[in-house]
């Protein structure tokens, strides 16, 4: 195996790690709250405390890719990874569980810019299109932390035990990356002159982010309200109502796995496109049927379609100014991470003016507007294959 495929698997380990351990996180956050006695509000604290760690990971942090290459932070980020997840199954109190997730989501945010870094790196010396299929591994490594911690929480495990194990295996994950990753070269402010129109650019990657941002509301809707919308509002049972998130996630897998060739066939501009198209109509349409197996059908679809975007706008960005890949991923993710924290609250408030329902086509309006801004990324859409390069009309 040669040293950019051994990349490649390195790239995928990190993604894959990346995902486990935000999954077993998420899975085991019911048992934290219970061993702390926490109320609703005051586990908001804690969890506004990773967020806002994820958020200083991104916008600063992740700007070491840059200085230092790709993997000489990915290494490190993916090594604490496994080793900061591990605290906050053991902190006594609400403080130090909020600090210990402050820290964890400061890795975790950094580890997030450096491995899309790298991923475009490890895209370009392939020449051809992959970055959907990374994107897919980390679904997958959500799909097995949630099941991992979901085990755990059913054998009576308690949550420190539970990161324990999984955060040992994040580590063996990172050791094995770290032994293969492509070296990312650095780049000292000295030797990267700006590109030609700096402020052309810099607006240029607030736009992506803000698309980025429009498909993370989508995102964050289907895991916020999707059950509660086909329980309360169509009049299923609980276990049904869980099929809405399910064909959500499965959908999404599917479609990053299938992502890249479809970059190759449609190039970055029209997959974006259609796949903006393809979410509006599918919960637009569910939404006007207004019927239970029509809403899962509709969040599946709405899967489908957001799959494909934030890949290709990841690329679009990291490809602006190669030299500078982590500070436009920084910029894009940073925006984008807004809408996932943000755009559950916005559509609950607009629900309890107007109805859940109505505050549903919110996603739908904005994977439209997404759609018909696909042409902001035909400049530098990324490593997409002589196919996908005559193909971005």
């Amino acid at each position: 195996m040669d040293a950019i495929r051994r990349g490649r698997v390195a790239t995928s380990l990190a993604f894959l790690l990346f995902g486990t351990a935000l999954g077993t996180w998420t899975a085991r956050i019911p048992a934290i709250k219970e061993r702390l006695g926490l109320s609703d509000g005051r586990l908001t604290f804690a969890l506004l405390a990773f967020a806002a760690g994820c958020i200083l990971g991104m916008a600063l942090l992740g700007r070491l890719t840059d200085r230092y290459g790709s993997s000489r932070v990915l290494v490190p980020a993916a090594l604490l990874e496994g080793l900061l997840l591990i605290a906050p199954g053991y902190s006594p109190t609400l403080v130090i569980l909020s600090l210990a997730l402050f820290a964890f989501g400061a890795v975790h945010g950094t580890l997030n810019i450096a491995m899309n870094a790298n991923a475009i790196e490890v895209q370009r010396a392939l020449g051809r299109p992959i970055m959907s299929s990374f994107h897919a591994i980390y679904s997958i490594g959500g799909f097995l932390g949630a099941i991992t911690g979901s085990v755990f929480a059913h054998l009576g495990i308690g949550a420190g035990p539970t990161f324990l194990v999984v955060g040992a295996a994040v580590l063996a994950l990172a050791a094995w990356s770290a032994w293969w990753v492509l070296p990312g070269a650095p780049v000292p402010d000295d030797d990267a002159p700006e590109a030609e129109a700096p402020a052309r650019r810099s607006l240029l990657l607030v736009f992506l982010g803000v698309l980025v941002l429009c498909t993370l509301v989508g995102e964050g809707a289907a895991a916020d309200w999707s059950a509660v919308y086909l329980r309360d509002d169509l009049g299923t049972s609980a276990g049904f109502a869980a099929y809405g998130y399910a064909a959500f996630a499965i959908m999404m897998t599917a479609g990053r796995i299938f992502g890249d060739r479809l970059v190759v066939a449609l190039g970055p501009v029209r997959l974006v496109r259609w796949s903006g198209l393809l979410a509006a109509a599918g919960l637009g349409v569910s939404l006007a049927l207004d019927h239970p197996w029509a809403g899962v059908v509709g969040f599946g679809l709405l899967g489908a379609g957001l799959s494909g975007i934030a890949p290709q706008v990841f690329s679009a960005a990291g490809n602006q100014d190669p030299k500078r890949s982590g500070r436009a991923l920084s910029t894009v993710v940073s925006i984008g991470y807004v809408g996932f924290l943000l755009g559950p609250v916005l559509i609950g408030a607009a629900a309890t003016v107007v109805g859940l329902p109505a505050a549903l086509w919110i996603p739908v309006l904005l994977a439209v507007f997404v759609a018909a801004s696909a042409g902001a990324m035909r400049s530098r859409a990324g490593i997409s294959g002589k196919t996908a390069a005559a193909r971005t009309g």
